[in-house]
């Protein structure tokens, strides 16, 4: 269960990261400086990439051992780690707050060395010693007030799911092979079937909305506390996705195999 393990850590860095892109944006919008965390995002999300490529060998190797051995547990490990995915993004919506700080002193820092690695090498140790003094938790209040925000529920509804398809893609295409191995190969290649959905769902519905809004934060400054509630909020929702894949992870694994043997 040591690659089990390995994988769940991996899931919670992954989600985490890509949850904190938010608190990288809002800096961006806060601080002026937005098309700077537009390129920083890309870094961040790199570390999630990465993690992916070193996770998927990982997961193909416990499909393989379920086969060999009936008695592997294989679709409660994926359920695992579709928990993991739940614990990242709730990672990523406690530090929110924190990580909206720090981006946009981040932010400002680069702008002064002109370079990222200039300004890496200027950070000093008292620097980081205080560090701790920008810790922001989430509040209450804070939660409470997403309700009020006038995001339209299609959008929040939309963005669950969205990350519950992207959230089970290759799961599902994995267990797909696994429940038919006459179909394996092209099962545990299939994942697009299901992420493209989502691609398209989120390029042209989600992501030209929050464009609109985030302009409107940039051109308005009474708007910005306002666009860091509504990140909060697709956290939120992002969150209930994660969750949503559950009940998702065997249907689309069925449905894979269904497209397949129309092929």
């Amino acid at each position: 269960m040591n690659g089990l393990f390995l994988v769940f850590l991996l899931t919670v860095v992954i989600h985490a990261v890509e949850t904190l892109s938010y608190s990288l944006r809002y800096a961006g919008v806060r601080t002026g400086k937005y098309a700077v965390a537009l390129s920083l995002t890309g870094i961040v999300l790199l570390v999630s990439r990465t993690s992916n490529l070193i996770q998927s060998p990982i997961l193909g190797k416990m499909v393989d051992l379920a086969k060999r051995d009936p008695g592997y547990p294989l679709l409660a490990s994926f359920r695992s780690i579709l928990t993991a995915a739940s614990v990242g993004t709730v990672v990523g919506l406690l530090l929110f707050p924190t990580l909206v700080i720090f981006a946009s002193r981040f932010l400002s820092h680069l702008e002064a060395a002109g370079s990222l690695s200039k300004m890496v090498t200027s950070v000093t140790v008292e620097q980081l010693k205080k560090a701790p003094a920008h810790l922001r938790p989430p509040t209450w209040a804070m939660l409470r007030s997403l309700r009020i925000y006038g995001v339209p529920k299609r959008l929040l509804l939309l963005n669950i799911v969205t990350t519950a398809i992207y959230t089970t893609g290759v799961l599902s295409a994995l267990y797909a092979s696994y429940l038919s191995p006459e179909h394996g190969t092209a099962a545990s290649q299939s994942s697009g079937l299901i992420n493209g959905l989502a691609t398209v769902i989120l390029a042209v519905l989600i992501d030209p909305h929050m464009g609109m809004m985030t302009d409107r934060a940039l051109a308005y400054p009474k708007e910005r506390d306002r666009l860091g509630k509504i990140f909060a909020l697709m956290i939120v929702t992002r969150l209930l996705g994660t969750v949503f894949a559950q009940a998702l992870l065997v249907p689309a694994a069925y449905w894979i195999l269904w497209v397949i043997r129309l092929l």
